[in-house]
């Protein structure tokens, strides 16, 4: 995980919510102090000169109202002397000027350096106001930069405004004040906020101290490792935190144990079942799927992870996911090539919480292609006994009802009648003889009687039998070695091998056809072979002809008196033995049949 900065830190986070809550306070209360100690400030000013321009306005009033003779000073001087002795009253008074209400002409000023004004009439509106309503105005305004607070007050004798006073004062000295506390407050401010600071440090190294203890440990969890424990400061909130997530350390350690034990065994259980197991998500995307799945449906499982599972199984086209979350019955699904049968039956269940919501779907893939063959294998089996012995009793019936009713008594017909009837007769005798020895081959008690024998010498007799009994027309050809080959074989059932193999050479071999017998060794095998200069076989269904009851040409052979079990069974005697046969044909050329035995030619100096 990325290292957290100091600045996006909660240490740092802390220490300035604390400091600004700090510096919102004394910002709060100094705005609210400073306003008040300059309404303080101002109103003390103002109070001071108002008390100076009331003394003032009270002398003034009483040499405008007195009666003058000739030898009293004029009005003019009088004022003069007044505002002369007004100046050590206050050093914050910068001018005083005394208007006569009636001419509204200056008669007097105090500042010595403005006596031009004296006489002239006044131009400032504050003063005009006060003569014409009588009442007291005040203002400030600034002048060259520095702030003045101009007063005028009417001078009044007998409820008459007689005159006015215009006061100019300065307020600099007032807001030079206020400057200097200001610079006080701000400088205590600033050293509050940096022992703030500090002290802020160390508290939050309190909480944080703990808390990022808490977060190593997390990240130490999300590792897999948790041996670590959070180490506890006290018995605070934060103390009982560290506590609690010890306790939560222990259980998810228990609790991942647990877990990863019943991984195992879930994996070992998918890994070593012979079925398929696919999980998906609530959106049937693949979550889980186990190497059984995976060779089934001959994909890779990194490919298929996250891939809706209908497209997995090939269902796109015929289901939704929907459906089989409904479906109750397994699908059959049928992959089955040219040539190479393959099909699965699959199984779902639903992965459902106790509410009804639906998490996923589990599917279970069975292989059952060869229970599917053997199905097959069995329903044609039973068709085809029923038909090859419906044939027979069909004539049967025919002849017997025949020969019931009358056909016995004429001579002719009779003995031809019953001659039929026992030739179908025989051949479901061979029939059931064939299926007789099939059902021993198939039982698993079945033993052979097996003893060594000097093949080449076997075979060449049980050609020498054929020989006597073929046709005329048909010659043989031995290709036979000269040294003897010892093979642990039973001689009955081998004889019975190559009995049905020539058999059906001879049957299927023309007028004037030769067959040829060959014997090989190769790598610890003898390879028999025996070829007919017959039809052939096409290659499309060579390999078919060792099944049961399988016949390339279904009515020659009836008539020429087959069962279709003749090389089925040779197939089972020679793989009994442990060899393999097969055949190999030329359409209208004719048709090898080949099969093997193992022998030991160490054997040989034993026997000769």
């Amino acid at each position: 995980m990325k290292k957290v900065g100091f600045f996006r830190s909660i240490h740092f986070k802390f220490v300035l919510i604390y400091v600004l809550l700090i510096f919102v306070a004394m910002q709060i209360i100094g705005v609210y102090f400073v306003g008040e100690l300059e309404e303080n400030l101002v109103g003390n000013f103002t109070k001071s000169i108002k008390g100076h321009v009331n003394l003032l306005t009270y002398s003034i009033g009483e040499e405008m109202e007195k009666e003058r003779g000739e030898e009293d000073p004029t009005l003019e001087e009088a004022i003069e002397a007044i505002l002369k002795d007004r100046d050590n009253s206050s050093n914050d008074i910068s001018e005083v000027r005394v208007i006569d209400t009636r001419s509204r002409r200056v008669i007097g000023t105090s500042a010595p350096g403005n006596q031009d004004i004296v006489g002239k009439k006044t131009t400032e509106v504050l003063i005009k106001n006060t003569l014409i309503y009588g009442k007291e105005d005040s203002d400030v305004f600034r002048d060259k930069g520095r702030r003045l607070w101009v007063l005028s007050t009417p001078v009044e004798a007998n409820g008459e405004v007689i005159g006015a006073v215009y006061v100019i004062a300065e307020m600099e000295n007032v807001f030079e004040q206020m400057d200097e506390i200001n610079s006080i407050f701000m400088t205590g401010t600033a050293i509050a906020l940096v022992i703030t600071a500090i002290l802020g440090i160390l508290l939050a190294r309190t909480i944080t101290r703990p808390m990022s203890d808490m977060r190593k440990q997390a990240l130490v969890m999300a590792k897999g490792n948790f041996s670590r424990k959070v180490r506890v400061y006290g018995d605070d909130e934060i103390g009982q935190l560290a506590v609690t997530f010890n306790n939560l350390t222990k259980k998810l350690q228990e609790s991942q144990s647990s877990t990863e034990g019943e991984r195992r065994k879930l994996s070992s259980v998918l890994a070593n079942m012979t079925d398929g197991v696919i999980s998906t998500d609530r959106r049937g995307r693949v979550n889980l799927i186990n190497e059984p799945a995976a060779q089934l449906l001959n994909v890779s499982s990194e490919t298929v992870m996250n891939q809706p599972i209908i497209e997995v199984l090939g269902l796109e086209e015929e289901y939704k996911f929907e459906d089989l979350l409904e479906e109750r019955e397994s699908i059959i699904l049928d992959y089955s090539k040219k040539n190479r049968p393959f099909i699965l039956r699959g199984n779902f269940s639903v992965i459902q919480k106790e509410t009804g919501f639906v998490n996923g779907l589990i599917t279970v893939l069975h292989d059952i292609t060869e229970q599917e063959k053997i199905e097959s294998e069995r329903r044609e089996f039973v068709a085809n006994v029923s038909h090859e012995l419906r044939t027979p009793l069909t004539t049967m019936r025919s002849y017997l009802e025949a020969l019931a009713e009358g056909a016995w008594k004429d001579e002719e017909i009779a003995p031809s009648f019953l001659s039929v009837t026992q030739n179908e007769t025989e051949r479901m005798i061979r029939l059931v003889n064939d299926l007789l020895q099939l059902s021993k081959m198939d039982s698993k008690d079945y033993r052979l009687k097996t003893g060594w024998v000097n093949f080449n010498k076997f075979y060449d007799h049980i050609i020498d039998r054929f020989e006597m009994s073929k046709n005329d027309d048909i010659t043989f050809k031995r290709d036979l070695p000269k040294e003897a080959y010892f093979v642990d074989i039973d001689e009955d059932k081998i004889t019975q091998v190559l009995y049905n193999v020539i058999s059906n050479s001879l049957k299927y071999s023309p007028e004037g056809g030769q067959v040829t017998f060959r014997v090989r060794a190769s790598d610890g095998f003898i390879i028999v072979s025996i070829t007919d200069q017959g039809v052939g076989i096409p290659k499309n269904v060579i390999d078919k002809i060792f099944d049961r009851f399988y016949r390339v040409d279904k009515a020659r052979a009836r008539n020429l008196g087959g069962t279709g079990l003749g090389l089925a069974i040779a197939k089972e005697m020679v793989v009994a033995h442990g060899g393999k046969i097969w055949a190999e044909s030329v359409d209208g050329k004719g048709t090898t049949v080949f099969f093997t035995l193992p022998y030991e030619q160490e054997e040989e100096d034993d026997w000769s």
